[in-house]
């Protein structure tokens, strides 16, 4: 079983940690795989997350246990998904912003009606997409299929880009977002 200890730390320490992890999404026997490039931290005493009010049946999963998928669906048309992190009854999480693409290419393009690999999974709600992530995901232990977190060795500082978070209207100058420098597949270069 994959140890997640590291997701035990503070959003703002784990977001920066989880880029070069992967994701690997399995439906019907096809894999689907990518490394992470780009994350953003939230924390219940941050303005701009979904638990900044308490708990609700829509964030509950973000107080419960690190190492679980929290899965919510936004503008009416985008599901974008965050690994929740810190203590249980914390309500803490890392939105996985994008994705460097590694296998089932073919498949995630399949998902995202063939759009050009640049722009297959650099955003939250592309890379859901392009991995069949919905809120019938929302909870689930990223130990086990049909998506799993792999914990990969730690990036160089120096390959680690710290800005602000972006598509949020609230603690906007908090700077909690964190990417893969010169990674091409980046939402959005500061």
């Amino acid at each position: 079983m994959e140890d997640f200890s590291i997701l035990q730390a503070s959003p703002e320490v784990v977001a920066p940690r989880l880029l070069g992890c992967e994701l690997v999404r399995v439906i019907d026997g096809q894999v689907m795989r990518g490394r992470i490039v780009e994350t953003e931290a939230y924390h219940q005493t941050d303005e701009a997350s979904h638990s900044y009010r308490g708990k609700t049946s829509r964030t509950a999963v973000m107080f419960g246990p690190a190492g679980h998928l929290y899965v919510y669906f936004t503008y009416g048309m985008y599901h974008c998904c965050n690994v929740v992190c810190g203590s249980a009854g914390e309500g803490t999480g890392v939105l996985i912003r994008a994705l460097e693409p590694l296998e089932g290419l073919d498949v995630m393009q399949q998902n995202r009606h063939g759009v050009a690999m640049a722009q297959l999974t650099n955003g939250p709600g592309k890379l859901c997409q392009a991995l069949h992530i919905d809120r019938t995901n929302n909870g689930h232990d990223l130990h086990k299929d049909p998506i799993r977190l792999i914990i990969k060795p730690p990036l160089a500082a120096d390959k680690i880009v710290q800005a602000t978070r972006i598509g949020i209207s609230k603690a906007v100058d908090t700077p909690w977002r964190f990417y893969e420098k010169s990674n091409p597949f980046v939402s959005k270069i500061a």
